[in-house]
């Protein structure tokens, strides 16, 4: 599986000081399409709590690419005698990491929590769009004919390859690039993860079960997968849903939510622009047109977030505060329904519809462990959702962790107080 390391460009990056760039990655980036990610913040609004959380998804674009190149070349090293199947497909593994986030809506996840009537679709299948760029495609000739689609198979999950666990899954680089990177630009020491003992510590592997290779891990490298686990669980806790951040980001979905239910701009706009193009566009078509919607967004909440007078939290319920009790399932996602309690809401505490939001983020893949395990007498294997008792426990307190992240919040865009009781027989039920 050998790499072209010829005609290389380096990048000085703060994180993994020197990055080389081969000559087909040069040609990706110097597209549109890649030059795009600049400009598309890789925490959304986390800038407005963290100020030193303005990297974008170029930047950890170019460390995922990197860690792909480190880890090839350290299993290439450590395992030459391998079948050639098994590094099949692994030539295009960079330029997949690469290209991971070639999708991405302005300010990066935020809008795909809206209701999915509303979307394209998520930032991996909007991907495809930018893949039938022409610029894109010439930069991925000398690749192969196929090149775009075997990538696109790598980022969306689909690929048969040996190692795609290297761009999808729970050892995927992805992870281990923006923790690290998250971390640090934001000045928190919560994602600290051993990722130069996670790489070395990888390995390919026979699953014992279906005879098929893929990337595992070797049992001596189990505490750095630890720490990966728990950084993910403290980022989220403290940076990812921080109750400011949850705060502009449901005000910045508010907004572009009534502007596509208002007809201000259509979905497929939403593919395309950057953070400031989006919010530039909607604030210019609002600002001329004679309607209820247009107004708000043009005269209250985009000078809000602009100003960084963000909604503020009428009721605060952590898990262990919620009890017995569990949310309704259509409060904890967008839907037409929560819109409707939101607004009743809105008009019993005197504020303008729109302008009540009730927010539950969730990530239920926070703690996704499926991977090969290559224990230290030679026996290969799965660990799993449940971790192997004695070894990695950390999957069984999952569920409790996942809970603990999660605070049940409802924001209003004025100061206002909600008696928990009148609340929760609303948007709740018993567990």
């Amino acid at each position: 599986m050998p790499i072209d390391e010829t005609a290389m460009r380096v990048v000085r990056d703060p994180l993994w000081n020197t990055i080389r760039l081969d000559e087909t990655a040069v040609r990706i980036i110097d597209t549109a399409a890649f030059q795009r990610l600049r400009y598309i913040r890789q925490l959304g609004f986390a800038h407005l709590v963290y100020p030193g959380a303005t990297h974008t998804r170029f930047d950890h674009a170019l460390g995922a690419y990197h860690l792909a190149r480190k880890a090839l070349r350290t299993l290439g090293e450590r395992q030459p005698g391998l079948p050639a199947e098994v590094w099949r497909g692994s030539r295009l593994v960079s330029y997949a990491l690469l290209l991971h986030d070639i999708g991405h809506y302005a300010f990066s996840h935020a809008l795909e929590e809206l209701e999915s009537d509303l979307l394209p679709g998520d930032h991996e299948l909007v991907s495809a769009r930018f893949f039938e760029s022409p610029e894109l495609k010439a930069a991925l000739e000398a690749l192969a004919g196929d090149a775009a689609e075997r990538i696109f198979g790598l980022i969306r999950g689909t690929s048969d390859a040996p190692v795609r666990g290297l761009v999808s899954g729970g050892l995927d680089l992805d992870k281990m690039e923006y923790l690290r990177r998250d971390a640090r630009f934001c000045g928190v020491p919560y994602g600290e993860v051993d990722v130069d003992r996670l790489i070395s510590g990888l390995v390919m592997l026979e699953d014992p079960e279906t005879g098929r290779w893929e990337v595992g891990v070797e049992e001596k490298a189990v505490a750095a997968l630890e720490s990966l686990l728990f950084a993910k669980y403290q980022m989220f806790r403290n940076v990812y849903w921080h109750h400011a951040v949850r705060a502009a980001t449901s005000l910045y979905k508010r907004i572009v939510d009534e502007a596509v239910r208002t007809d201000l701009i259509d979905p497929e706009e939403l593919i395309g622009p950057t953070d400031e193009e989006l919010l530039f566009e909607i604030s210019r078509r609002a600002a001329v047109e004679d309607s209820e919607g247009a107004e708000r967004i043009a005269t209250r909440w985009l000078p809000a977030l602009r100003a960084r007078r963000l909604p503020k939290r009428a009721l605060e319920m952590t898990a262990a505060e919620l009890g017995d009790r569990t949310l309704e399932d259509w409060a904890a996602t967008d839907t037409p329904f929560r819109r409707r309690v939101e607004d009743q809401l809105a008009a019993e505490l005197d504020l303008e519809p729109g302008e009540v939001v009730i927010d539950f983020p969730g990530k239920r893949a926070m703690f996704q462990l499926d991977t090969l395990l290559l224990r230290r007498d030679g026996r290969v294997e799965r660990l799993g959702g449940q971790g192997l008792p004695g070894l990695i426990d950390l999957p069984r307190m999952a569920r409790e962790l996942y809970r603990t992240a999660r605070v049940l919040r409802i924001f209003t865009f004025e100061r206002r107080r909600i008696d928990p009781d009148r609340v929760l027989s609303r948007i709740t039920r018993p567990a």
